[in-house]
């Protein structure tokens, strides 16, 4: 029997942030799968708890959130990286695959901001699926990304008139700048901007924690505020035990 499995984009964590959709199809699936990671990061236990309260406010009646506890992944910089992600994605899969089998029923994965911008979900769903153990039919629900929000907070059109905009991450931030001027930059655990050569060259809006209760913003010339970026990334690292930021740089 096909089994419906919805990869739900939350947005950045504001219940307010959630769309109309999205909150309907919360409302129509039998669990609520979401990916576990405090046994590597305890810190990141409120991130299912701020999941808790998105479906508090939307979901009518009794809900049923399912924490899938998710693998191990080799951060050291392995000299295969996209193949140490490949792995990781079949962990996950499994991972996913097993509780779906122990939760008969339709589900829905809760996917932090949007399913289709720097997220394994869909690419698990797909390998789901590829293995054939569990018969799914999957969809997928928009959400409100970081980079919209960030957007946002500062006012800005992401795009010059006419102009293009890529986006990337702290891994290739550094090749990158040198074709590109006007860069949004995820995934970047090392600000990597501080290791860009002629840093007054650039402006950047940066944010943090978006969409939570203690997010911070910080704009300005790069020489000028990188610094002031820096502390403010580990503070709220520091009170929360995780930060999520993305930040977008134009040349100036």
């Amino acid at each position: 029997m096909t089994r419906r499995l919805a990869l739900v984009g939350l947005g950045p964590g504001d219940p307010d942030l959630l769309t109309a959709q999205a909150a309907r199809v919360l409302n129509e699936v039998d669990h609520l799968l979401v990916a576990d990671k405090t046994a590597q990061h305890p810190g990141t236990a409120d991130l299912i708890a701020m999941r808790e309260e998105i479906c508090r406010r939307h979901v009518r009646g009794p809900w049923h959130l399912v924490a899938v506890p998710d693998p191990e992944r080799d951060r050291d910089d392995p000299t295969d990286y996209a193949g140490a992600v490949r792995d990781w994605h079949e962990a996950r899969a499994i991972a996913f695959e097993a509780t779906l089998l122990e939760h008969p029923g339709d589900a829905a994965i809760l996917v932090w901001g949007d399913p289709s911008l720097y997220d394994s979900a869909i690419r698990i769903a797909d390998r789901i699926e590829e293995r054939g153990v569990v018969e799914v039919e999957v969809e997928v629900v928009p959400g409100l990304s970081s980079v919209q929000l960030l957007a946002a907070r500062h006012r800005l059109v992401l795009n010059a008139v006419g102009g293009p905009i890529t986006i990337t991450t702290g891994r290739r931030l550094l090749e990158d700048a040198t074709a590109g001027d006007n860069l949004v930059v995820m995934l970047d655990g090392s600000l990597t901007c501080r290791r860009l050569p002629e840093r007054a060259a650039w402006n950047v809006w940066w944010g943090a924690n978006l969409g939570s209760a203690d997010e911070v913003v910080v704009a300005g010339r790069l020489d000028r505020v990188v610094e002031e970026i820096a502390a403010r990334r580990a503070e709220a690292r520091a009170a929360r035990g995780w930060v999520m930021d993305t930040y977008l740089l134009r040349r100036a």
